[in-house]
């Protein structure tokens, strides 16, 4: 069981260096955005992997942080991407 644990930890190393190389070369602001969310993904799921390996639960609350926080940046880099800005400044034509 360890070198399965061993050698899926190796290929998620594998799949996040793949996704790097998108994220630098990648033909559109859209392709990085989608190969960030991935290696947010990848890296949550070597987190739960190695905890498996380490047989520790003390890293699946790092994993639930890593995916919370890999969601919100795709979320606000997508807003960026359409809006041209993350958040919305308070709108100051009300006369007061």
């Amino acid at each position: 069981m360890q070198t399965v644990l061993l050698l899926s930890m190796i290929l998620l190393a594998l799949a996040i260096a793949g996704c790097l190389y998108r994220v630098l070369k990648g033909p559109s602001i859209a392709d990085r955005i989608a190969a960030l969310d991935t290696i947010g993904v990848n890296v949550a799921a070597e987190v739960a992997v190695a905890g498996a390996y380490t047989q520790s639960t003390a890293y699946f609350e790092l994993v639930l942080l890593i995916g919370i926080l890999a969601f919100l940046g795709t979320v606000a880099l997508a807003r960026y991407m359409e809006r041209g800005k993350v958040l919305d400044a308070p709108d100051d034509s009300t006369g007061d």
